[in-house]
């Protein structure tokens, strides 16, 4: 069991999992037609921006101080291969509140522990998206099969993000989306809002939810490598 073994820090009760699953996979259910217009601030209603808050306030309020905050930033091989790739993150990195651990793949995932994002998934806080961008100065982002399952993982119950190329950090609720074909793989395609604004009341809300609880915040440092525990994500003793 990774860690302790313990379960998830901040579970919502099964009410707040069925609001905020309501809020936020309704939206992840809509299909664009030639009709839709991207000229939006955000795709979820009112009720749904609501529910969203809510259940992020219930996330910040139950955190303990001291307890680490850890996201995960999901990006394809060709990603993270790029020559963009280290500096997305330092972008990633200073729109996160100070003190979050960042982790990616090549972190925590390698010859000697293969891909098992269940093994994970429960002492994760967060989880950011990099998908593949449709063309440059798109806002369609399209999600491989891998990516969709990790983000249906935790989208009812965790803030779940997507990094916009040129945007920064958005909500997938705030995001419109589509499930494309093959139907034994299918991808996913988000589409942010033309007119998303930083300031948005879901970003700062998700952002208030992933802000550790600690009497000193004050650093002004991220974590990229988990270095005060003692490998974190390796295999249970046998």
């Amino acid at each position: 069991m990774l860690l302790t073994g313990r379960q998830p820090e901040n579970p919502l009760p099964l009410r707040g999992i069925s609001e905020i699953r309501t809020g936020m996979m309704s939206s992840m259910h809509a299909t664009p037609t030639d009709s839709d217009s991207l000229d939006v601030e955000t795709f979820a209603n009112p009720v749904q921006q609501r529910r969203f808050a809510t259940a992020m306030e219930r996330i910040a309020s139950a955190r303990a101080p001291g307890n680490p905050v850890r996201i995960f930033v999901s990006a394809g091989p060709r990603a993270m291969n790029g020559p963009k790739w280290d500096n997305w993150l330092a972008l990633i990195a200073e729109s996160l509140p100070d003190g979050v651990e960042i982790l990616h793949y090549r972190q925590v995932f390698n010859d000697d522990r293969p891909y098992d994002w269940g093994s994970i998934v429960e002492d994760l806080d967060g989880l950011i998206i990099v998908g593949k961008q449709k063309r440059p100065g798109s806002r369609v982002y399209l999600l491989g099969p891998i990516a969709r399952l990790e983000l249906r993982s935790l989208v009812a119950r965790k803030p779940v993000l997507l990094y916009g190329h040129n945007l920064g950090l958005i909500p997938v609720i705030d995001c419109k989306s589509q499930v494309l074909a093959p139907e034994d793989a299918p991808r996913l395609k988000l589409i942010a809002p033309k007119r998303w604004r930083k300031d948005s009341a879901t970003l700062q809300a998700a952002l208030h939810a992933l802000t550790p609880a600690s009497e000193d915040t004050s650093t002004g440092q991220h974590t990229n490598v988990v270095d005060h525990l003692a490998h974190p994500f390796a295999a249970p003793p046998r």
